[in-house]
């Protein structure tokens, strides 16, 4: 018995020897690999957060599109969607906190400033609005003072149209009553000037655009040169601007990545994406909607000498005091306001 245990142990020695020599380094053996650069780092976390947009789904919208599809909101460490609205429930939903950030007409945003609910725009993406009066070239009209007698449409009393061509036509010299005024619903207001139902309308310039397209010679005068106002624009709420300004640093800059992305040269393509991505009902409209971009978008509304000089998104605050002010005189709202109130400046 015990001269079994002297072999087994000897054999138990002899085992470990021979798995100690297979596991010594021989000194022409290669290090283990060191683990990747950032190998354990766990992937960045991305803040979701949701933009909700004036009306549906347009191609007009892609420099949002752009900014997620490109990655550049990604980029910046957000995760973006998108819902829509009307203006006027856009401004509520920011303020309660229900969507993070609002893409609404201005005008909408100054009402519900002057009636002190807390929004604030963080990004004056359309420099310029969109209001136009549009008239056939033969009816006589070259000048707003051409339009005295003749029969002008607008969609309501209320509307901003209605303001402006309040505005054009007391900067030269009349008023209101020197023309007629007809009341026509957004459907039908476009049809009413090409039947010559009415003389003109005040209406959006992106009509003059599809007018042309379609052989209708028209042309316009734009509500801009007389009132300053402006389109859509980045909104966040008073609360979440305080505690998440990073955020709303972070949102403005992939949107301006964006612009920047479709100014130099990638119209066509951000058109294509964003129709068959998000604007399907669109599809058959790029032509015209390329045409839109070039002529209106890229040169009007996106850009002016102040973004030229202080960058995508500046806003201009005399601008905007001149459209607060109008809005107070004609009674559109009850209580005016600093556009320093609004309008946040000194995002960095």
């Amino acid at each position: 018995m015990k001269k079994k245990s002297i072999s087994l142990l000897i054999c138990m020695l002899f085992v470990a020897s021979i798995l100690a020599a297979c596991g010594a380094k021989t000194g022409n053996e290669a290090a283990p690999a060191a683990p990747a650069p950032g190998a354990t780092d766990k992937p960045k976390e991305l803040q979701k957060v949701t933009v909700q947009m004036d009306g549906a789904a347009v191609p007009y919208y892609a420099p949002m599109y752009v900014a997620k599809e490109q990655g550049f909101f990604k980029e910046q460490g957000l995760d973006v969607d998108f819902v829509y609205a009307d203006a006027a429930s856009i401004v509520k939903n920011v303020a309660a906190d229900n969507v993070q950030f609002g893409f609404p007409n201005a005008d909408a945003v100054i009402t519900a400033k002057s009636q002190g609910i807390p929004v604030k725009v963080v990004h004056t993406t359309y420099q310029r609005g969109l209001g136009a009066t549009i008239f056939k070239k033969n009816k006589g009209i070259t000048s707003p003072k051409d339009l005295k007698g003749k029969t002008v449409a607008v969609t309501s009393f209320g509307s901003p149209n209605y303001i402006q061509l309040q505005v054009m036509l007391e900067k030269n010299g009349m008023n209101i009553k020197d023309v007629n005024t007809k009341i026509v619903g957004t459907g039908a207001i476009v049809n009413a000037l090409v039947s010559d139902e009415v003389d003109a309308i005040t209406f959006s310039m992106l009509r003059t655009v599809e007018l042309k397209n379609s052989g209708v010679d028209v042309d316009e005068i734009r509500s801009d040169d007389f009132l300053p106002s402006f389109g859509n624009v980045v909104i966040a709420s008073d609360k979440y601007l305080s505690s998440n300004k990073n955020m709303v640093i972070a949102f403005n800059k992939a949107l301006n990545q964006s612009l920047d992305y479709i100014i130099k040269g990638n119209a066509k393509a951000a058109i294509d994406m964003s129709i068959k991505k998000y604007a399907t009902s669109s599809e058959g409209k790029q032509e015209i909607t390329e045409k839109i971009f070039n002529d209106v978008f890229i040169p009007y509304l996106w850009q002016s000498d102040l973004t030229k000089k202080d960058g995508y998104g500046a806003a201009d605050m005399a601008r905007w005091q001149a459209s607060i002010d109008t809005q107070k005189t004609f009674d559109t709202i009850k209580t005016s306001f600093k556009a320093e109130d609004l309008v946040v400046t000194n995002l960095k």
